[in-house]
């Protein structure tokens, strides 16, 4: 694996050949005390580490939540710093759950926080907001295609508070989520086999009740503990549903601290997984 290759052509191998699942490392302090730890450092650091070992050799993306590290301060970056690295050696695709959002050079700052090869976290993808404007995430984009990277845009998302902007009518009759979804499929265009520009969309949702064809990966949050189940997806992603790349974090993360838990629990929902896009 290089980062010659387009990051849409090493997802899609990634998730051909592992399985089409996303496993998200967050550690919530209820998370570290139901496996025994303390809600410290180390308590974070045996959390996360047993987590890379268990499933980075396996599974097609991991991808950590930066809030549940940062809240411990440089320690916990250290900690995430070592995950990043860890699971990119062991072949997961590492997308870094950070939903930044700025403009001009701030944007840039983060761009290239996540996204430049030479930095502590760089990650092979990393969600953003776009309610700034679509133009404002252009030094990512930028940067992101320069490292070979993927960027996930907020696009419709599982929380219910989400809708009052999301939903809300743009200029010329679209809601905000399909002018945001159509800037996106723009980026993507002429890519193959997938363009490096994803939108996150909750699996939650029932009918999407968007164009979700952006020639670009769908992230979608919500399987497991949110509700939503594999034989949702497509429903909700339709025609879309072979670029969808589900996300589950305590519905695996809850079977540790035993690894083969861990692995058992993400192997169940690959195959659900696979099942229900073989189903379309």
């Amino acid at each position: 694996m290089t980062l010659q290759e387009t990051f849409g052509a090493r997802l899609r191998r990634a998730m051909d050949t592992r399985g089409p699942l996303c496993v998200g490392i967050d550690p919530h302090a209820s998370l570290l005390t139901a496996w025994g730890l303390n809600d410290d450092v180390d308590g974070l650091e045996r959390f996360t580490r047993t987590t890379v070992e268990a499933l980075a050799d396996r599974v097609a993306v991991l991808k950590p939540q930066s809030a549940f590290f940062e809240r411990f301060g440089s320690r916990g970056i250290a900690v995430l710093e070592k995950a990043v690295a860890e699971a990119r050696a062991a072949g997961a695709l590492v997308l870094m759950d950070a939903k930044r959002g700025d403009i001009g050079s701030t944007m840039g700052a983060y761009a290239e926080t996540y996204l430049r090869k030479d930095s502590p976290l760089f990650s092979d993808a990393v969600t953003v907001s776009p309610y700034l404007g679509f133009g404002s995430l252009r030094p990512a984009l930028d940067q992101a295609v320069l490292s070979g990277c993927g960027v996930f845009v907020l696009a419709l998302t599982s929380n219910p508070e989400g809708a009052e902007v999301q939903r809300s009518t743009a200029a010329g009759g679209k809601s905000l989520a399909q002018v945001m979804l159509d800037h996106m499929a723009a980026e993507n265009a002429d890519a193959q086999p997938l363009g490096p520009v994803g939108a996150v969309v909750g699996a939650t949702l029932g009918d999407a009740g968007v164009d979700l064809d952006i020639n670009g990966p769908l992230l979608a949050p919500g399987i497991g503990a949110q509700g939503a189940t594999p034989a949702d997806l497509p429903g909700v992603f339709g025609a879309a549903v072979r670029n969808v790349v589900p996300s589950v974090s305590r519905g695996v993360l809850k079977h540790g601290p035993d690894a083969a838990g861990l692995r058992d629990a993400a192997a169940r929902f690959a195959d659900e997984i696979r099942a229900a896009v073989a189903s379309v």
